[in-house]
Formats: C-alpha cells, sequence, structure tokens
C-alpha cells in the first residue's frame, strides 16, 4: 500500500530558544484546575507523528519507550527522533512535564510511546500507520492520539482503527485545516472523518472558530488551534497553529478524564462511557455543529452549568 499521508498542513508562528509558563491553551481548557486530582499518571498516550525530541528536558521523563515505521534512519525501528518538529510539539501539549521551566501539558504525568510513522517531510505510507496502530494495541495502550491524515479512505485503516476501539482504546484525530469558514461545505480527511474516532477542531484564544478548521458531521469537538506554544527540535519550543495543536489538548485531557471516571464509577469505562464524560465538559461556542461539535472541551464544567449552555443551544436554534 503505497499511497501516502501527511502532516495537515500548520503553521510556525514563531520559534523560541526558552520559555517559562502554563501554556494558553492548556489554561483554557482547564486543566490545571484538574491537577490536584489527576496529572494523568498510569495513562499511556502513543502519538503517531514523526517522532520526538527524546532529550527535550521537558519530555525525556514522560517517554516509554518508541518505534520508527518510516525509512528515516535506514528504516532502524529503534530510532524514533523527531527530524521534523511536529510530534515533538505534539507531544510536549499532551504531557510535557510540569517542572517549573519550558511549558507543561495537559496531562504533565502520563506516559508518552513515540510512534514516528512520518518521515523528515512530514508524509509517511499508509502502511506504516496501519502498522503502528496495530503496535499500539499490542502495547495496551490508552489512547492513540493522531495529528494527520489524507483524502482517501483507505479500508485498512479503518479495520485497524476498529479493532484499536474494540480493544478499549480510545483514538483521537485531527479533523483537518482544509476549511473555509464556511458549515455549509464538507471538508472531509481521513482517519479524521471515520466515525469510530474523536475528530477535533480548532479555535483561537479568544474561543473563536478558526478560519482553516475543516466542518463536517463528523467533527466531535474543538480545542485551541492557534498560537500554540510547545516544546520543539534540539530542546527549544515553538508557537504553531492547526487542528494539529488542538487534537494534542483532548488527547491529553482524555487522559485525566479517564483516571478521574475510572475512579468515580470503580471500574474501567467502556471508549463510549468514557466518550460520553468528555463531551459531558465541553461548552458549547455559538457556532453550527459541523464545524464545532459538540463544541469547546472544558474540564471543570459542572454539570448545572453545562445543563444552562444546552439549555441556551436549544433556545437559540429553536428560534431560528
Amino acid at each position: 500500500m503505497k499511497n501516502f499521508v501527511q502532516l495537515i498542513p500548520y503553521h510556525v508562528v514563531e520559534q523560541l530558544d526558552t520559555v517559562n509558563e502554563i501554556p494558553k491553551g492548556v489554561e483554557i481548557i482547564q486543566a490545571p484546575e484538574i491537577w490536584n486530582e489527576t496529572k494523568g499518571k498510569g495513562i499511556t498516550i502513543a502519538i503517531l507523528d514523526t517522532g520526538c525530541d527524546t532529550n527535550h528536558p521537558d519530555l525525556k521523563d514522560r517517554i516509554i519507550g518508541g518505534r520508527n515505521f518510516t525509512k528515516d534512519y535506514k528504516g532502524d525501528p529503534e530510532r524514533f527522533e523527531d527530524n521534523n518538529g511536529h510530534g515533538t510539539h505534539v507531544c510536549g501539549t499532551i504531557a510535557a512535564t510540569l517542572n517549573n521551566q519550558g511549558v507543561v501539558g495537559v496531562a504533565p504525568e502520563a506516559s508518552l510511546l513515540i510512534l514516528k510513522v512520518l518521515g523528515r517531510n512530514g508524509s509517511g505510507q499508509y502502511d506504516w500507520i496501519i502498522e503502528a496502530i496495530h503496535y499500539a494495541i499490542e502495547q495496551k495502550v490508552d489512547i492513540i492520539s493522531m495529528s494527520l491524515g489524507g483524502p482517501s479512505d483507505v479500508k485498512e485503516l479503518h479495520e485497524a482503527i476498529i479493532e484499536a476501539v474494540n480493544q478499549k482504546i480510545l483514538v483521537v484525530c485531527a479533523a483537518g485545516n482544509d476549511g473555509d469558514g464556511q458549515d455549509s461545505t464538507d471538508e472531509l480527511g481521513y482517519p479524521g472523518c471515520y466515525n469510530e474516532v474523536i475528530s477535533v477542531g480548532a479555535v483561537n484564544m479568544e474561543r473563536e472558530s478558526s478560519e482553516f478548521t475543516n466542518s463536517n458531521n463528523q467533527v466531535d469537538l474543538v480545542a485551541p488551534g492557534e498560537k500554540v506554544t510547545s516544546t520543539y527540535l534540539n530542546g527549544t519550543y515553538a508557537t504553531l497553529s492547526g487542528t494539529s495543536m488542538a487534537t494534542p489538548h483532548v488527547s491529553g485531557a482524555l487522559a485525566l478524564i479517564k483516571v478521574m471516571a475510572n475512579a468515580s464509577f470503580q471500574r474501567e469505562l467502556t471508549v463510549p462511557e468514557l466518550y460520553a464524560q468528555l463531551i459531558k465538559r465541553t461548552v458549547p461556542l455559538g457556532n453550527s455543529p459541523y464545524i464545532e461539535g459538540n463544541g469547546l472541551v472544558y474540564l471543570t464544567l459542572p454539570d448545572y452549568i453545562k445543563t444552562v449552555f444546552d439549555q441556551q443551544r436549544v433556545e437559540s436554534l429553536v428560534s431560528i
């Protein structure tokens, strides 16, 4: 299977040598308010991307292993270093360590399994991604995060995702950056359009829908995806924009939610149950569901406030 999948296009806003902050996107979704309950310890997230800077001071303690499925580094499966930058940035948003320097991720004690499925130029074969999904299943990860996509609906990719979900793995994917700002047109990308995945669109730091975010009836929710600061190559930092940057906010949020929900129910919740716990923690922003799905992920949203938001949304729809 020689068809290629690529990084969902993204924009590099700036590169930084040093940073010392909780990124604004992490704050917007209220992750720091959850850290007194959990920081994601015990949850393993597989990152299918360009690899990771495994020596980055904010990430080195989070990485539990990895594998290279690409032809980079002469196809050495043990070399999963990032030679692009995208994967390292995604990793930081999910789980950069809370160490009073650099940045901190949404789930700063979660474990990362680095699966390099995209090469230096940001592209890779569908075969590599499918193999990586099966590897993640074998490793019994809790979450698979994929900030990548392509125009082709590939049966084998879909089947691999279905198998992951059947094995109680949450699969989170970027919706895509081909949007035109109109909910009347569909922009389709895969695997983000598969019903079994959690498809993530983007908003800016003012909680406004990003012009580039894809719209379709498979978008589940949105997260901050513009001017997101996170880890980058050679121990540095960068500010990037794209649904690729929104996706790891949700992957990290699910790590926190899974710990809290399993503790609350005193059992392992199923994928549909955990999805329900995620959607329970969203705020509608007033856009079409084709653009924002159920709304912005917001981890501390009390049930009674959610009920008010839902009622207001229903009333606004009825009045149209």
